[in-house]
């Protein structure tokens, strides 16, 4: 089985068939958020780490960090954003940013092992991104489209999946370093966007046997109830094999699904987790005393 192993300065985790499933905690991220983006550019980090801790305690198992803001300093922002994460939390991070100035920048400050997001199977993307996650020993995120595009053809997607770990071979990155994002499509757009990934991540498991990742919440983009969707969604990537997403943990919905999709799964032994969160205190519990039945039997006697 293929676990890949990212790291803080102080934990480890692996994302792989045999484990949970990881959820990636999305909200550090200014696209979309104005206030956000304006509070970064002008210095206060103070919502990023709110979001952080926010994020964790709600159950994510990594948080990207992402700092795509137009006319800033990305790398600086980037880099400053991941010191203060790593500060307040030990979960592992992944680095997002489409600019390289700005994951080297992330890079060279983060302690552990990180996740860079991303590599796409652009000829000039290969050849800028794989020498940096050789260089600092990181894992990487593998985009499944190119120069041509984004396929709505699954097996054409696979093949620039395919691409992209040969090619991270050569530079002598091993595929359980790299998590393949399949592209999740609107599905309120492409009514097969969502057989096209369940296809799509069985084929990256069995054949390329690399874990999988996704911006979970592209699925239910445009149409109602989107957090019902997304942990439907979920739930079904994760019995084709899916192993992490890119989410809001934050989503009660979302979390539940996933957490029960463990269960399933068999990733939740004796089902401890799901029983830490949702069960409920017998009468006995409040009063100091044992529950049940024979609790309520001791007490009617």
């Amino acid at each position: 089985m293929t676990d890949t192993i990212v790291s803080s300065a102080s934990k480890e985790l692996k994302i792989g068939f045999a484990q949970p499933f990881v959820i990636i905690g999305e909200r550090i991220n200014p696209t979309g958020r104005k206030i956000l983006a304006e509070e970064m550019k002008q210095g206060d980090y103070s919502r990023v780490k709110a979001d952080a801790l926010a994020q964790v305690a709600a159950g994510a198992n990594m948080l990207d960090v992402n700092a795509g803001i137009p006319l800033a300093d990305e790398p600086g922002i980037l880099a400053e954003s991941i010191r203060l994460v790593q500060s307040i939390t030990d979960v592992p991070l992944s680095i997002d940013s489409s600019i390289v100035a700005a994951l080297e920048a992330g890079l060279a400050v983060y302690q552990g092992k990180a996740l860079l997001n991303s590599v796409t199977g652009e000829e000039e993307r290969l050849e800028a991104v794989l020498p940096l996650v050789k260089k600092y020993g990181a894992a990487v995120v593998a985009i499944s489209n190119d120069e041509a595009g984004i396929s709505e053809n699954p097996d054409e997607r696979f093949d620039v999946a395919k691409k992209i770990v040969q090619r991270a071979a050569d530079h002598g990155i091993p595929y359980c370093d790299i998590v393949v994002d399949p592209l999740v499509m609107p599905v309120g757009a492409i009514n097969s966007a969502g057989k096209q990934v369940l296809h799509l991540v069985k084929r990256l498991r069995e054949e390329l046997k690399v874990n999988t990742t996704c911006g979970a919440s592209n699925f239910s983009f445009g149409i109602p109830n989107r957090k019902g969707m997304d942990a439907t969604f979920l739930s079904m990537a994760i019995a084709a094999g899916m192993t992490s997403a890119i989410t809001n943990p934050l989503h009660e919905e979302v979390m539940q699904a996933v957490m029960g999709s463990n269960v399933v799964m068999g990733h939740d032994m004796n089902c401890a987790r799901w029983l830490k969160k949702y069960r409920q205190p017998s009468e006995g519990d409040f009063a100091g005393g044992r529950g049940g039945r024979e609790g309520r039997r001791r007490r009617r006697g």
